[in-house]
């Protein structure tokens, strides 16, 4: 569960309670809307309505009650991640790979939800809300919400102030040392995506950060995040990821993952509004990839 507070001031004396959740606490309409469903509005200790006029001393309440635990069933995961962050609101985990994000019809094994779930002590007061996913090949950072307020204000971030950073080691070296890929993508066959004009548009930045043996080290910038994106524009200018098996070859030194790893995320805190900025070294096995094999 998750409380907001907020001691109303002279200068929002005579405001509306839904213009001071708004302006003093973040909480969006959307977010109003679920409270009153779920009776989380309180001034003074007593129920609200969004219309009421609030006056100088009095104290706003918002509470975000914690869904129904998703565990029950869920295979827990003794599998081993990085903390790169975590307080009360939120953990950045640091994913190895292959470990599929969430748990699902198709994905019954480990997962980096069990694990999670795992890490926690299966509580009923957590529910599993990542805010970024990775793919199953992907290892590095992903950001997971600990409850409903900072899951909204996160994913409101996400593709507009969100900053996330990757490396990729690719199979052949880009044209240009610097470059920006813009190609709409959209649903394939199966899993796979493709590259279309009608598809939705998509953005990825690129910097050649050195070249050996065929291969380079790419820094990569997302500006908007479609499935497969990274995997589907290397692809696409001749240069895929290593070891993709859906877009470029298979390489026997990465069982069941491919070159690409989440290196850095930054955002502004959804309590605070501090800038939480992590890192993640890339692996070694993917480093090795740039050596003479």
């Amino acid at each position: 569960m998750k409380e907001l507070r907020w001691q109303v001031g002279p200068e929002d004396d005579g405001k509306t309670a839904e213009q001071v959740y708004r302006t003093r606490l973040g909480v969006t309409r959307g977010m109003l809307s679920r409270l009153k469903f779920h009776d989380g509005l309180f001034l003074d200790g007593a129920g609200v309505r969004t219309n009421a006029r609030v006056h100088a001393g009095q104290t706003l309440v918002a509470v975000f009650r914690d869904d129904k635990p998703s565990w029950a069933g869920l295979r827990p995961s003794d599998v081993a991640f990085g903390v790169a962050f975590e307080d009360d609101d939120l953990l950045v985990a640091d994913k190895p790979a292959p470990l599929p994000s969430i748990a699902s019809a198709v994905q019954s094994g480990d997962t980096l939800e069990g694990a999670v779930y795992r890490y926690f002590g299966f509580p009923d007061s957590f529910v599993y809300r990542p805010v970024n996913r990775l793919d199953k090949g992907t290892s590095g950072l992903m950001v997971i919400a600990k409850n409903a307020f900072a899951q909204a204000v996160l994913q409101k971030q996400l593709h507009r102030s969100f900053e996330r950073t990757y490396l990729a080691v690719t199979d052949g070296v880009p044209d240009r040392e610097l470059g920006s890929i813009i190609l709409p993508i959209r649903k394939g066959e199966g899993v796979r995506r493709q590259i279309s004009a009608d598809g939705q548009a998509a953005r990825t930045d690129y910097r050649v950060l050195c070249a050996q043996n065929g291969r380079a080290l790419l820094s990569i910038k997302l500006y908007t995040g479609r499935t497969h994106q990274i995997r589907v524009h290397m692809a696409a200018i001749g240069c895929p990821v290593t070891g993709d098996y859906l877009y470029g070859q298979p390489h026997p030194s990465l069982e069941g993952r491919f070159a690409l790893h989440s290196h850095t995320v930054a955002f502004a805190h959804p309590t605070t509004g501090e800038k939480i900025c992590c890192e993640s070294e890339l692996p070694k096995a993917l480093a090795r990839l740039l050596e003479t094999e």
